[in-house]
C-alpha cells in the first residue's frame, strides 16, 4: 500500500511538473488566426516572454474557428481544456453554461487586476461582445470590422474616380455594373463588379456570410432581435431589403459562376470589389500587383455603419495555471502591445488610448488602408445579444441568405421561413 501512495504521489508530481518549462510555467493557448497573422502573433508572444521570464506560451493553432470550438468541447469533456483560449462570442452561452470558463471579474477585481479606468478604455462594443446576460467572461484580444476593398486600376479602366468609391447602395450596384466585364464578349465574365458571398450554410464560412450581410440589415434600418430576445427581427421590411439587394446583385452579376474566394479573386484582379476584413491587410500589401484603396461599405436607405467584432481570450477553469494565463491576458490588452500587433497584424486596438499614441499615430499616417479601418471605428457597432440560441439562429439566418442568393428564392418567404424556427427555438425557453 506504501509503495502505491508513493507512485501515486510520484506521478501527481510528474503530471504537475509536465506543464512546466525549464525556464517556469508554460501557459498553453489555442487560437484560430489567420496565417498571415501568425508571424505577428510569434512577435508578439516572443516579446512576452522576453518581459515575463517566468512564463513560457505554447501556442496551438486550430485552422478554423468551428474547429477551434468542436476541440474545446471535446477537450472539456476529457478534463483537458487549455488554460487560455481565442474564442468568437457566438461560443460565449455554450461554455458558461458548461461552466468551463471564468468570470473575468475573478481575475478585473484580484490583487493583479484592472482599474475601473482601464477597463473603461476598452471599446465599451467590445466588451458588450465579450459579455452573456451582462457578466464579462472573456476579454477582447483584438478588434475587426468590415469594409469595402476596391481596385483603383479597374476604377480608372472603367472611367470611374479611382478615389471615390460607391457611397450608398444606388451606387454600389451601378458601379458593380459597370466594373464586370466580359472582355472577349464570349459570355464569360473575367472581371466581376463586386462579390456576394452565396456561401454554404452548412459549410465553415457561413458565419462570414451572416457577419457580411448583418450590416445591410442595420444600413436598411433593420436589428436582428427585439431588447427582450423573445422574438427575432432580421424578417422586417429592413431585411427584406436587405437580402433584395444582395439577390439582385447576385443574379444581375452572374455571380453563381463565380469560383474564387474573394479574396484570391481581389489579389488576381478577378474581382473589383470584394468585402473584407483588416486581417488580410498584410497579405494584401504583399501579393497585390495592382493600386487598391479601403472605404466605408456604402450607406443603406436608413444609416452608414458596419460591424465590429472581434476574438476573446477566456481562461479556462480545468487550468492549473490560470493566474498566469491572467498574466497573458492582462499583457496583451495593454496599450503599446495592442499597437504592436495592430501594426504587425494589421488588425484593430482594443484600447482607446493606443489611437492616441505618438507612434501609432505615425504609422498610421504611412498605411492608408488600416487608417481608413480605423476611421470606421467611430460608426461601427456590435450585434445585439442573443443569449440563447445564437448558433441555430445564426444557421437559420445562414440558410436563409444561401436560398435567396444560390437557390434563387424570395427574399422575404426565406426570411419568415428563418424567423419562425428561430422565434420557436426563444419561446421554448419562455
Amino acid at each position: 500500500m506504501i509503495r502505491f501512495l508513493l507512485l501515486l504521489i510520484a506521478s501527481l508530481i510528474l503530471s504537475c511538473e509536465s506543464d512546466r518549462s525549464d525556464t517556469g510555467t508554460t501557459v498553453t493557448f489555442w487560437h484560430s488566426f489567420v496565417s498571415t497573422t501568425r508571424p505577428a502573433l510569434a512577435e508578439l508572444l516572443k516579446k512576452f516572454e522576453a518581459e515575463n521570464p517566468d512564463l513560457k506560451i505554447h501556442e496551438q493553432y486550430i485552422p478554423t474557428g468551428d474547429a477551434l470550438i468542436q476541440k474545446l468541447v471535446a477537450a472539456i469533456q476529457s478534463q483537458s481544456a487549455p488554460d487560455v483560449a481565442w474564442i468568437h462570442a457566438d461560443f460565449m452561452d455554450k461554455l458558461v453554461q458548461a461552466d468551463a470558463i471564468y468570470n473575468m471579474r475573478h481575475f478585473i477585481d484580484g490583487a493583479n487586476g484592472l482599474a475601473p479606468e482601464e477597463l473603461a478604455d476598452i471599446f465599451p462594443e467590445l466588451l458588450k461582445n465579450a459579455s452573456w446576460r451582462g457578466e464579462l467572461y472573456a476579454l477582447p484580444m483584438e478588434a475587426t470590422a468590415l469594409a469595402l476593398f476596391y481596385n483603383k486600376n479597374s476604377f480608372r479602366a472603367a472611367g470611374l474616380d479611382p478615389e471615390r468609391p460607391p457611397q450608398t447602395w444606388e451606387e454600389l450596384r451601378d458601379y458593380a455594373h459597370q466594373l464586370t466585364i466580359d472582355r472577349d464578349g464570349d459570355g464569360v465574365i473575367e472581371q466581376f463588379g463586386f462579390y456576394i458571398p452565396g456561401l454554404p450554410a452548412t459549410g465553415a464560412l457561413s458565419i462570414w456570410m451572416t457577419l457580411q450581410w448583418t450590416p445591410y440589415l442595420w444600413q436598411a434600418g433593420g436589428v436582428e432581435i427585439n431588447p427582450e430576445q423573445t422574438q427575432v427581427l432580421f424578417n422586417s421590411e429592413a431585411g427584406v431589403q436587405a437580402l433584395s439587394l444582395w439577390k439582385k446583385l447576385y443574379d444581375e452579376l452572374n455571380i453563381r459562376n463565380f469560383s474564387m474566394t474573394h479574396d484570391l479573386a481581389f489579389a488576381s484582379g478577378a474581382s473589383a470589389m470584394i468585402m473584407d476584413g483588416p486581417w488580410d491587410l498584410p497579405r494584401f500589401r504583399e501579393i497585390n500587383k495592382f493600386e487598391w484603396g479601403v472605404a466605408p461599405l456604402p450607406a443603406g436607405p436608413a444609416r452608414q455603419v458596419t460591424y465590429l467584432a472581434g476574438e476573446h481570450l477566456a481562461i479556462f477553469k480545468q487550468s492549473r495555471h490560470a493566474d498566469a494565463a491572467w498574466r497573458f491576458v492582462k499583457w496583451v490588452i495593454q496599450p503599446e502591445n495592442q499597437a504592436l500587433f495592430s501594426m504587425k497584424s494589421g488588425y484593430l486596438p482594443v484600447r482607446q488610448s493606443t489611437l492616441q499614441m505618438p507612434e501609432y499615430q505615425a504609422y498610421l499616417a504611412t498605411d492608408p488602408a488600416l487608417k481608413s479601418f480605423v476611421a470606421q471605428l467611430a460608426m461601427a457597432e456590435s450585434r445585439r445579444p442573443i443569449d440563447f440560441y445564437r448558433v441555430e439562429i445564426n444557421q437559420y439566418l445562414a440558410e436563409a441568405i444561401e436560398k435567396a442568393t444560390v437557390g434563387g428564392m424570395d427574399p422575404k418567404t426565406v426570411l419568415d421561413e428563418a424567423a419562425a424556427k428561430s422565434n420557436a427555438l426563444l419561446q421554448s425557453r419562455q
